[in-house]
């Protein structure tokens, strides 16, 4: 596997790229920094990480 784009809700956040046995995320928007550089076993586990903290973050309201 070659680098690999990731996207959030349709925008180029970072790359993976293979480090070893997993894959290892570059963040190129602020917003996912948090996850810079940190290893994944597949494209969608980061995926699902982002989107956990992007959660994290905004939280929806309880009462929508």
């Amino acid at each position: 596997m070659k680098k690999q784009v990731i996207e959030y809700a349709g925008v180029p956040v970072g790359i993976v790229i293979p480090d070893e046995d997993r894959l290892k995320f570059i963040a190129v928007k602020f917003h996912v920094h948090d996850l810079d550089e940190q290893r994944f076993g597949s494209p969608d586990e980061v995926r699902l990480a982002i989107h956990d903290l992007m959660t994290r973050r905004h939280p929806k309201p309880l009462h929508a």
